[in-house]
């Protein structure tokens, strides 16, 4: 996001999905969070900087139908389709967030690991104003990033990171905290990585 899409191309080219440090089997956390915001098998929901992520594979098993993939990565995507059968309930868009024109509002917006890479403010601004002009009111915002004595840097790329205080600063007055948590991520190799995940609801 907000740099050559074709680094994102040659990391999903060269690695296998398992290969990659954020690969998880199972996203628990972000089903779990999902689950809080009580969200009906009808809701609008888009994960945001997906990559190839098993989310949808596990939502779609969860009986949700409106789900929107959106990554930087055309064969990030293209990994994950390969993976399910043809479904009309999923969307699949090859944009950067920052200059992304929905074509409709979602009642959830889940992110795992794409806002911590937008290190400038006018940058992580716009993502919060496309994420803001997406969100129906009372809808939800899962937003996981490294924590605060996670990793400093990502592929070689550097990172922002937070904390509930952090994180509900940067969204603003627009959004009520939820629920807050920590996560060690064990990457495929066996090292640990210290995530941050919060729950927001637009108010």
């Amino acid at each position: 996001m907000s740099e050559d899409p074709n680094r994102w191309e040659d990391v999903y080219w060269s690695k296998e999905e398992a290969e990659t440090s954020w690969f998880e089997d199972r996203p628990q956390v972000s089903l779990d969070l999902i689950a809080e915001t009580g969200a009906g098998k009808d809701a609008a929901i888009v994960d945001v900087g997906a990559g190839s992520s098993r989310l949808v594979d596990c939502l779609l098993e969860h009986g949700f139908r409106r789900i929107t993939v959106l990554d930087i990565s055309e064969t990030a995507l293209a990994k994950a389709r390969s993976r399910l059968p043809q479904d009309a309930s999923i969307e699949w868009v090859v944009a950067d967030v920052l200059h992304w024109q929905p074509s409709g509002r979602f009642d959830v917006w889940h992110d795992r690991a794409a806002f911590h890479f937008l290190t400038e403010a006018s940058h992580q601004d716009t993502y919060l104003k496309v994420m803001d002009q997406t969100l129906v009111s009372g809808g939800h915002a899962i937003i996981g990033t490294f924590a605060l004595d996670g990793p400093t840097s990502c592929s070689g790329l550097p990172v922002a990171r937070y904390d509930a205080a952090l994180l509900s600063d940067r969204l603003g007055s627009g959004y009520r905290l939820v629920r807050s948590l920590s996560h060690a991520h064990r990457t495929p190799w066996g090292s640990v990585q210290r995530f941050h995940f919060a729950l927001f609801q637009k108010v």
